[in-house]
């Protein structure tokens, strides 16, 4: 599958977010199977995305002891989907020997570990790879603009802990602000948004499992589901 970005120039954008648009992303087939890899910058081009390109993704869902969950705000210098509040974590597994491994999902626990340093400051060994719970996987298309969007099969990661704010270093070119939130605190928000916006992968989650899953924390086996790809948004 070619991807096209001649015409695109990133000048406008933010230095930091355009140098990780040079991440190599792993491409799949909507059966999740690795068929190549591609750039970050070419993954999410709507152009590219029309025709059908589709990479790997990762969603954290952190919750403190108190069962409240981190979510953020992105930083106004993200490309995609800049401002909006999400999950505590999203992002990619690279195309990389270690984020390429596939058992046990570990190629993308370890993703996630390493983008909650890098965009929390959370230290490795307060998320452990064995902490974090897979419980499936959603594909779904968003588009951000008319030129950039999303096409993901994302791994959806919960771990919890005893975690505070004193685990949170934020990396304010990547988040603008982070809350602890309850599950009555973030229905709240999420039913009366007010000036509240939400990234659309997280808006599909909440919609179709994340309160359900929420109220299993306890259980959080009963709410695994491994080998289904859920579609969403389509």
């Amino acid at each position: 599958m070619s991807s096209k970005t001649d015409n695109v120039n990133l000048d406008k954008y933010d230095e930091e977010q355009v140098k990780l648009m040079q991440e190599m992303c792993i491409v799949v087939n909507e059966k999740d199977e690795k068929i190549g890899a591609d750039t970050k910058k070419n993954c999410h081009l709507m152009e590219n995305i029309n025709k059908g390109l589709l990479h790997r993704a990762f969603s954290v869902f952190l919750f403190n002891s108190e069962n409240k969950l981190l979510i953020q705000q992105r930083a106004n210098e993200k490309i995609t989907f800049p401002g909006l509040w999400t999950n505590t974590c999203c992002s990619h597994p690279l195309n990389t020997p270690l984020e390429l491994e596939e058992e046990a999902q570990i190629g993308a626990r370890r993703a996630a570990q390493r983008k909650l340093e890098h965009e929390l400051g959370i230290k490795p060994e307060k998320v452990p790879l064995d902490d974090f719970v897979f419980l499936t996987r959603i594909h779904y298309l968003a588009p951000s603009d008319g030129l950039w969007g999303e096409h993901e099969v994302d791994y959806i990661l919960f771990i919890r802990g005893d975690f505070t704010f004193d685990d949170i270093v934020v990396n304010k070119n990547e988040v603008k602000a982070a809350e602890f939130l309850s599950l009555d605190e973030l229905r709240k928000k999420f039913n009366n948004p007010g000036d509240w916006k939400y990234t659309p992968w997280f808006k599909l989650i909440c919609e179709s499992f994340l309160f359900k899953w929420w109220e299993k924390l306890d259980d959080l086996e009963s709410s695994k589901d491994v080998l289904t790809i859920h579609k969403l948004g389509f």
